[in-house]
């Protein structure tokens, strides 16, 4: 089911960490839910006013409800209430 077809008003939260959380200036968003393509490009339109979103987001990884996905954005599915962690690179452990 894509975004257009959910019913108004499903959301998903997404969580951002270290660099893109600083990047943002938030630490998480709701955005509507629908493919992680469509979640990603809510999440990007909200922060368009600072390149350095867009430059932190393209190296992330991704987890949906904890699960990293590792396949095509367009064909992962995010339903309503799920959880998005957008994880930069992080250096030393």
């Amino acid at each position: 089911m894509s975004g257009a077809e959910r019913p108004g008003g499903a959301e998903v939260t997404v969580r951002y960490w270290a660099a893109l959380r600083a990047a943002a200036g938030t630490a998480s968003d709701r955005v509507p839910a629908g493919s992680l393509a469509e979640v990603l490009a809510a999440a990007g339109a909200r922060h368009a006013d600072g390149p350095r979103f867009a430059q932190v987001l393209r190296i992330c990884s991704v987890l949906v409800d904890e699960l990293p996905v590792t396949q095509d954005p367009a064909g992962v599915d995010v339903p309503a209430d799920s959880v998005v962690d957008l994880l930069p690179p992080f250096a030393g452990g």
